[in-house]
């Protein structure tokens, strides 16, 4: 048998990294460890002066009007970076969070806390699979999710980017996503995954998105933690630091959980990579020496974080040890990715942006996810032979009110978008009988057999959902409009079935009480119309409770809502709750299947 000369594949590959490191100067190693827009906070031709490592694509100009020129734009980009003396390609990341969600056409999934109802890890697999795909088909090898916060207070604006209050729920799911976004490995059929956000993100006091997390390290560890520790067990690529803070102290300047727990404890050996502007909201070289390595140098960071760093090293503030480490991370990742390789995108991919089988299996999400909360006198499944069934509320046509935050765009859409399905097309096609819209519950339908009346959120991300925080635009019931929907019909004496689209839990009592039928339908994404094959009884309902479910506004005078570990506080319907067709309670029901009164 031939000897290998030169060692096992991980020693070839330390090999490249360490031959390509040591030819690097300091300003390319620290243009390794940036992260910018491909707008705005560059040119084109700072890609080879500035020797930068990765590009995010997020809110603001599209690179293209289609894929093809997405993918060329990237290209451009990407010949940029191999013009220069040692030819490093570039990343190209996205904030894929449910699916390709930044490209209109794409496959947009049910957000992750609908996912966390499904209680189907092999279908949260496949929706990482295929958002692979689509993220890949439109140019990009890293992907910033999965989010694997433990939301704690329904206040916090991300809830919905979550699985699951659950600790066990959420380690099960993240192994999932990262196998479906990376596969058995990183290579260059994957895209690199993220977990996000470390850590105590979705803990902070009263849900305040950036807040403090107060918890005792020991709680941490317990409850926070193992998410993490699956992920990293799984070979995840990336793992991105929290906005908020940990007993007062800054998560991205934290060298306790950064370096000694996630890198050291854990043995995480990929790219600890920052938040947004986190160079100058989080303070500047403390962070890297805490152990970030890459920087979204964005918003005008750029110059600031080049001349900061370098000054860093020269003065002795940032060890080069330190300054090596990171970038031989990044170097790392980009060999596993095959991008030096393989560096530019494969047009053969683009069509299978959106294809019928991806649909079929974000489909399957929306039924799956789906929790039926009441059905008094089995109104549901409906009857497909139903003389006339009134359709009620904005939200029952408009696939950007139904999808939430971080759908094409960073807040989410007020309009349809391509491609998608809203939930009155999946009810007209199914429905034998005839089917009336009434947007604004104007009450002419007082014959209507039934009425479906769709209320909920409308979009928002990140600290524009708070509710009571800085921008307090949210609250924790419905608004005042919508209960009136509710309230149209039910004074009319019309059977009530209400669909609820939101991305968390709310205060919701009164409006249950009135309806005849009441189905948490979280945010569905681009496939509405799977939502009509459960209320018709296709299939049956299997969703339950990702989160317990608050009875009134005083569950939130602590720091937590009804969160299911907090015995001080009785939720309306507890974790795990759900009905469905054959039975009092879903058979993955894991509580009593009773509700508080």
């Amino acid at each position: 048998m031939k000897r290998d000369t030169q060692g096992t594949t991980e020693q070839r590959l330390e090999h490249k990294v360490d031959s390509l490191l040591v030819k690097m100067t300091l300003d390319e190693k620290i243009g390794q460890m940036t992260q910018v827009r491909h707008f705005d906070d560059i040119s084109e031709e700072d890609i080879a002066t500035k020797f930068i490592g990765s590009v995010i694509h997020t809110q603001g100009p599209l690179p293209g009007a289609n894929a093809k020129e997405w993918q060329e734009k990237f290209t451009r980009l990407q010949k940029k970076a191999l013009s220069t003396r040692l030819g490093i390609p570039l990343l190209f990341g996205v904030d894929a969070v449910h699916g390709q969600n930044t490209y209109e056409g794409a496959v947009i999934f049910p957000h992750n806390i609908g996912l966390g109802a499904s209680r189907n890890a092999e279908l949260v697999r496949k929706a990482a699979e295929i958002t692979r795909i689509e993220a890949r088909a439109t140019g990009f090898n890293w992907v910033f999710s999965p989010c694997i916060a433990i939301p704690y207070n329904e206040k916090w604006g991300r809830v919905y980017e979550a699985f699951s209050e659950s600790t066990e729920l959420t380690e099960e799911f993240a192994r999932a996503s990262v196998k479906g976004h990376q596969g058995t490995e990183l290579s260059a059929q994957s895209v690199m995954a993220t977990a996000k956000h470390f850590i105590g993100d979705g803990a902070t006091d009263n849900g305040v998105e950036g807040g403090d997390c107060s918890l005792t390290p020991e709680e941490v560890r317990e409850r926070l933690l193992p998410p993490y520790r699956a992920a990293v067990e799984e070979g995840i690529g990336s793992v991105m630091a929290s906005f908020n803070s940990m007993s007062g102290q800054f998560m991205h300047a934290h060298n306790y959980w950064i370096s000694d727990v996630l890198k050291g404890e854990l043995g995480f050996k990929g790219i600890m990579v920052s938040d947004w502007k986190a160079y100058s909201r989080f303070g500047g070289n403390e962070i890297i020496n805490a152990g970030i390595d890459v920087v979204m140098a964005v918003d005008g960071d750029l110059q600031m974080f080049h001349e900061g760093l370098k000054a860093g090293v020269e003065n002795g503030e940032v060890s080069m040890d330190r300054i090596d480490d990171a970038v031989r991370r990044v170097l790392t990742q980009k060999f596993r990715l095959g991008v030096f390789d393989n560096p530019f995108p494969d047009p053969s991919l683009i069509p299978q942006i959106g294809l019928q089988a991806h649909r079929d299996v974000a489909r399957q999400a929306v039924r799956e996810s789906l929790v039926l909360l009441k059905n008094d006198g089995n109104i549901l499944p409906l009857n497909k032979k139903t003389s006339k069934i009134v359709v009620v509320g904005e939200h029952a046509d408009n696939t950007g009110l139904q999808s939430g935050g971080w759908s094409i765009n960073w807040q989410g859409s007020t309009e349809t978008y391509a491609g998608s399905t809203t939930i009155l097309q999946g009810i007209e096609k199914i429905a034998k009988g005839k089917v009336v819209y009434d947007a604004d519950a104007t009450g002419n339908h007082k014959d209507a057999d039934v009425a479906v009346i769709v209320v909920g959120e409308t979009p928002y991300a990140e600290l524009f959902g708070d509710i009571g925080g800085e921008i307090d635009a949210y609250q924790l019931t419905l608004t005042e409009e919508h209960q009136n929907y509710i309230n149209t019909y039910v004074n009319l004496g019309v059977k009530v079935v209400t669909l609820f689209i939101s991305g968390r839990p709310l205060v919701t009592t009164d409006q249950i009480n009135k309806s005849d039928a009441f189905v948490a339908a979280w945010l569905p994404g681009s496939e509405g119309d799977g939502i009509a094959e459960v209320l018709f009884g296709e299939f049956d309902f299997r969703g339950t409770l990702p989160h317990a479910w608050p009875a009134s506004e005083g569950d939130y005078q602590g720091k937590y809502g009804p969160n299911f570990w907090d015995d001080s506080v009785e939720p309306l319907f507890p974790f795990g709750f759900g009905l469905n067709y054959r039975d009092e309670t879903s058979e993955n029901d894991t509580t009593t299947g009773k509700r508080r009164q």
